[in-house]
């Protein structure tokens, strides 16, 4: 079986070709980059919709297939953008109709982890999905993901980038950030924010700027506010490791292309014997692969939907997806 997944939660829209052996055959994205400030959704639609054709035949070229060879389509059905979300819907049920081929709508943060669970081997992981829509801490019990841990305000590569853009760093801010924090000489104080098993994040970047603005240097506040920034995330993580005892950790989302949460998370892992993992960051980022594969998954454990079910959710809960192909 030949899936077409349909990734378009936000500024990216891919597609992925994949096979139900777990074969990647080509994952091909666009992303749409703003002049200035942050994601307008209908300007990310509009560009997701003049890109939409473009992107598909290219994945198609580099999967040396036709259309007519595909059997299953899926997109990304929440939670996300509604304006993009739609986009990407729209798309599905065009060609799905055309070539008369079933259709699944997918989580986008259940095919992060099921992605992730395919190309490192990791069997039953706690993961830490880190972007810049999303932060949660995600494991699987009793026939669904559970998210043990997760932002109350704003997620964390939000919080990087709105604080990029505050004090000037050039997009994109989250890499920036980074190599600024290496040069970083002293800690500076900021808010820690840990409800339990629940974090904020948007009192660390309101006061991270407010110092900034101060004239604290640059380089300690971002060597400043990752530390804090990921201390928290470990924390809640560790103690999600601790309690359900699970012994494979997975870092996933755009966030894990950071070397020093990379580290700290790969510390904590190995402090309690658990095997580390993290995707390539191809497949980390948004991508359509973790549309098409998830879609595949559901689709062959008896998920089945009509043209017309096929409606977005932009607050489309991790815990309420079932997940039938896991035990």
């Amino acid at each position: 079986m030949l899936c077409v997944g349909i990734e378009g939660t936000a500024h990216t829209f891919g597609v992925g070709i994949v096979s139900s052996e777990g074969e990647i055959l080509a994952n091909v994205s666009r992303a749409y980059r703003p002049p200035e400030g942050g994601i307008h959704p209908r300007e990310a639609a509009r560009f997701h919709a003049a890109n939409a054709k473009a992107v598909l035949d290219e994945a198609l070229t580099a999967a040396g297939i036709r259309l007519s060879d595909v059997d299953l389509f899926a997109f990304s059905a929440g939670p996300g953008l509604g304006p993009c979300l739609r986009t990407a819907a729209t798309a599905a049920r065009a060609l799905a109709a055309r070539m008369e081929k079933p259709i699944v709508g997918v989580n986008h943060c259940v095919a992060h982890v099921e992605i992730g669970r395919l190309l490192t081997g990791a069997v039953d992981p706690v993961t830490l999905y880190v972007s810049g829509g999303n932060t949660q801490v995600i494991a699987f019990d009793a026939g669904r993901y559970r998210v043990f841990g997760e932002t109350l305000d704003i997620p964390v590569g939000n919080c990087f980038d709105v604080f990029a853009r505050e004090v000037g760093i050039p997009f994109p801010g989250g890499p920036n950030i980074e190599r600024l924090a290496r040069e970083g000489k002293r800690y500076i104080p900021l808010p820690y924010v840990v409800k339990g098993m629940d974090l904020s994040f948007s009192g660390l970047m309101t006061e991270a700027t407010r110092k900034y603005r101060s004239g604290v240097d640059l380089r300690d506040l971002c060597f400043s506010l990752q530390e804090t920034a990921f201390a928290a995330l470990v924390e809640v993580t560790e103690r999600a490791v601790a309690h359900i005892e699970k012994r494979e950790v997975m870092l996933t989302g755009g966030v894990a292309a950071n070397g020093r949460l990379r580290e700290m998370l790969g510390m904590m892992a190995e402090e309690h014997k658990a095997k580390f993992f993290v995707p390539p960051m191809e497949f980390c980022v948004d991508n359509g692969a973790m549309i098409g594969w998830t879609g595949i998954l559901a689709y062959e454990h008896g998920v089945r939907q009509e043209l017309e079910e096929t409606v977005i959710n932009q607050r489309w809960r991790t815990e309420q997806v079932d997940v039938p192909w896991r035990e």
